[in-house]
């Protein structure tokens, strides 16, 4: 298991943003730190598995002299998100939506810093989870 520095973001008026020094342009965001982290986790599990889907190398981490040496990184405070192995085979599939709900979608998965495949997948798993909490209480 592999472990990435992702530093949190936060402005007044905002959620609490991760970025991924190792990725540049992989963001996510959580509403609390414990929600950023796990979408942390969750974007940077994604990402890597579509790095690997596509045959690009997984850059090894930086340590955190060298991220927190950058100047436009000393306003983050840092995490480790840890890469936990992909155990998980993806499969491709091919579903159909409405024009507007999959604009939407591309909209709301780019805004937080997820694919349209990892949108789904999530939103999929939380809707599970959700009907799991319902039958248990």
């Amino acid at each position: 298991m592999r472990n990435y520095i992702g530093l949190i973001h936060k402005d007044a008026d905002s959620d609490f943003g991760v970025s991924f020094p190792d990725f540049p342009g992989l963001v996510t965001a959580g509403i609390n730190l414990d929600d950023a982290r796990h979408m942390a986790e969750e974007a940077l599990a994604l990402h890597v598995e579509g790095l690997l889907e596509d045959g690009e190398a997984i850059p090894e981490p930086s340590t955190l002299d060298a991220v927190m040496a950058d100047p436009d990184n000393r306003d983050a405070v840092a995490i480790l998100v840890s890469l936990k192995a992909q155990s998980r085979k993806s499969v491709r599939v091919n579903i159909t939506f409405p024009e507007e709900v999959l604009t939407e979608i591309d909209r709301y998965a780019e805004a937080h810093g997820l694919t349209r495949s990892g949108f789904l997948a999530k939103a999929a798993q939380d809707a599970i989870k959700a009907k799991e909490n319902v039958r248990a209480a």
